[in-house]
């Protein structure tokens, strides 16, 4: 697996970053999805250098003028409901991508701290011989993300794939790691320090979807 991870250099990027974690900043729901949009934003276009283009010429009123376009279909394909703020800033940037969304959660079936993933939700568009960017703002133990992305791969094989997360636990992206093809690139904005004994991210922000829309029941 490639691993980008965008906070080894300094950037704004350390700014919303900081303002998403300040437990005085992050309640104000708004200034927090807008965050979580902006570090989105960045992400896009640092994975925008990586990705193939095409030359083209275009007409303007006065000429033409050759340049590149991107290559190949994009799609971004975000898990539910918390990468709904980030999936929207990799849109600001890959405006002409289709969207994919699909719903993970923690299930314990004991009231305890053991947990399994549940995927229910699924609406993908045809994912074959694009582009994928799969978005979730959390990565803790690694569980959904391979979870969906072994559902996304079943009967499809895109021919690029990107893995675009806010904060990460080192515990999942050696998850991520030993399950996913070697050919995936995952892109973190910020790496924290560990998992807790309830397998949260520490020092982390809490939970995004929470923040971003209002608790749960």
């Amino acid at each position: 697996m490639h691993i980008h991870n965008l906070s080894e250099n300094n950037s704004v990027l350390n700014h919303f970053l900081a303002q998403i974690r300040d437990v005085n900043i992050q309640k104000d729901t708004m200034r927090f999805r807008k965050n979580i949009e902006r570090i989105g934003e960045i992400m896009a276009f640092e994975i925008s250098k990586t990705l193939e283009y095409a030359p083209v010429e275009i007409t303007t009123p006065l000429s033409t003028k050759s340049t590149s376009l991107l290559k190949n279909g994009m799609v971004v394909c975000s898990i539910l409901r918390a990468g709904l703020t980030l999936h929207n800033g990799l849109l600001n940037f890959f405006d002409a991508a289709e969207s994919g969304f699909v719903s993970a959660y923690r299930y314990h079936p004991n009231n305890d701290d053991f947990f399994i993933i549940q995927t229910q939700y699924q609406a993908v568009p045809d994912l074959t011989g694009k582009t994928l960017i799969l978005a979730d703002p959390m990565l803790a133990t690694g569980l959904s993300l391979e979870a969906v992305f072994k559902n996304l791969m079943a009967n499809q094989t895109p021919k690029e794939i990107h893995i675009a997360v806010v904060i990460a636990a080192p515990e999942g992206i050696e998850h991520l790691k030993a399950t996913l093809p070697n050919n995936c690139h995952l892109w973190i904005a910020d790496t924290d320090e560990r998992l807790n004994e309830h397998k949260y991210i520490v020092p982390g922000l809490g939970d995004a979807g929470d923040l971003a829309y209002g608790n749960r029941l």
